[in-house]
């Protein structure tokens, strides 16, 4: 199937329409994440702490599965654009087979290993005892998150983004309208507390994964997974990894970061753990849209880099750049008119708002220049690129940003920890710039 769209439509029209569908299954994600908190919040302040504590864990599983099929993303798009058809269809193959496998591994390691993780953080019974029941289910269904964002990345390297969005959007649905009905019991269904939240979690991903097989099966995509390729290749395993490990890594060290930012933040009290699990999921709404345009970027930069399109390549990059913008701007713009009633979503405690209050302020003076960086590390995981990709999220999430929160925190008590963000974004803003630009001109002249 001819694939030539990709790097003869005008950019700023064809990044649109690539990114516009993930920006929205972004949006609706989003959703689910402050909808899914927000019910939690309603069964104890205690099951929203347990939810904070746990998020790290099951954010480094969600980074192996999502990582990977970043790298089978890149290989399949810049062999596309180099119209390999062929070895397309073989990392297609091969990286489904070994990204099912990551999710088995990690389900047995995750589950076994949660219940040492919570006591580090906390010696409350109670949270500790949600924080297990929410996991067990959770991580039960990381083979299936693992299939699913595999056909996901095989579907936007293909360019077919409106199928993608469609699939997304039917899972993160079918998530919200599950979220209070397993939760709370409502009609016959059992009142399963934070064990319901994560069922519907689980519920969701298999909605999407058959959504995608459903579109798979019944319509014509220019890339297929193949028995004939089922038998590992060294080469393009290592090209899988070389992209797939970086990229794994790149999204696994906010879990390094928010374990390491509440350790600090639990010597001065719970409510500020609390705090932070709540920024975070707010975030989504600003982090995921930007992704969205990252992920309408990927397949393009990566085709045109394939076919040597040099000049077209640089274009892409700053037309993604500006789109992210945009995003974080409004997103700034909310949290300092409206941070108080942003965390009143999630708890009622007058002084965890107020200090939520205190900390979205200051931390969203970090969103626009964080831009720089979430594009910069998108387009070289395009370009696959991932040592550099990695280099800049290492910047960002534990070179600067952990000593920074530690000493200041030390020095001004715990607003030193909110400050940490928008510093490091700042600093890490200008390296990731003249590492993207490095790193292609070593590459492309």
């Amino acid at each position: 199937m001819e694939q030539t769209f990709m790097k003869e439509r005008p950019i700023l029209p064809l990044m649109l329409s690539m990114s516009l569908p993930m920006v929205l299954s972004m949006l609706v994600n989003s959703l689910y994440n402050i909808v899914d908190s927000f019910f939690v919040a309603q069964i104890s302040e205690n099951a929203m702490t347990a939810l904070s504590l746990v998020y790290p864990v099951q954010n480094f599983i969600n980074a192996i599965a999502i990582g990977f099929a970043v790298g089978i993303n890149a290989v399949i798009a810049l062999n596309l654009g180099a119209q390999n058809q062929e070895r397309a269809d073989a990392a297609a193959t091969q990286g489904l087979l070994l990204n099912t496998l990551h999710g088995i591994i990690m389900t047995i390691i995750s589950i076994a290993a949660i219940p040492h993780f919570l006591h580090m953080f906390t010696s409350d019974s109670e949270v500790i005892e949600l924080g297990i029941k929410y996991s067990r289910i959770a991580f039960g269904f990381a083979a299936i998150i693992a299939i699913e964002l595999c056909f996901e990345k095989i579907f936007q390297a293909a360019g077919r983004m409106t199928a993608t969005m469609i699939a997304m959007l039917s899972g993160s649905i079918a998530n919200i309208i599950l979220d209070p009905i397993l939760i709370f019991g409502l009609g016959p269904a059992p009142k399963l507390g934070i064990e319901g939240a994560a069922i519907a979690t689980g519920a969701g991903q298999i909605v999407t994964l058959i959504i995608f097989l459903a579109i798979y099966y019944s319509q014509a995509i220019p890339v297929r997974v193949r028995s004939k390729y089922l038998a590992l290749d060294k080469g393009l395993c290592k090209k899988l990894y070389s992209v797939g490990i970086p990229a794994t890594l790149n999204l696994a060290l906010p879990s390094l970061l928010v374990s390491s930012l509440n350790a600090i933040l639990a010597t001065y009290s719970q409510a500020y753990v609390v705090v932070l699990g709540v920024y975070y999921k707010l975030q989504t709404f600003l982090y995921l849209p930007a992704n969205g345009i990252v992920q309408g970027m990927r397949p393009i930069i990566g085709y045109n880099y394939g076919a040597k399109e040099t000049k077209r390549v640089k274009k892409i990059y700053l037309t993604a750049l500006l789109l992210s913008t945009s995003i974080m701007l409004s997103g700034t713009v909310l949290c300092l008119a409206i941070p108080g009633q942003l965390i009143g979503l999630f708890t009622t405690n007058t002084q965890t708002i107020e200090a939520g209050t205190t900390a979205l302020r200051m931390i969203s003076a970090g969103f626009i220049v964080s831009a720089v960086s979430v594009t910069s590390a998108g387009a070289l995981e395009g370009l696959g690129m991932g040592t550099p990709s990695l280099m800049i999220s290492l910047f960002r999430y534990v070179v600067v940003i952990i000593p920074c929160a530690f000493m200041l925190s030390r020095l001004i008590g715990v607003t030193g920890v909110w400050n940490a963000f928008w510093i490091a974004e700042l600093i890490t803003a200008v390296i990731a710039y003249f590492i993207y630009k490095n790193a292609l001109s070593a590459n492309c002249g």
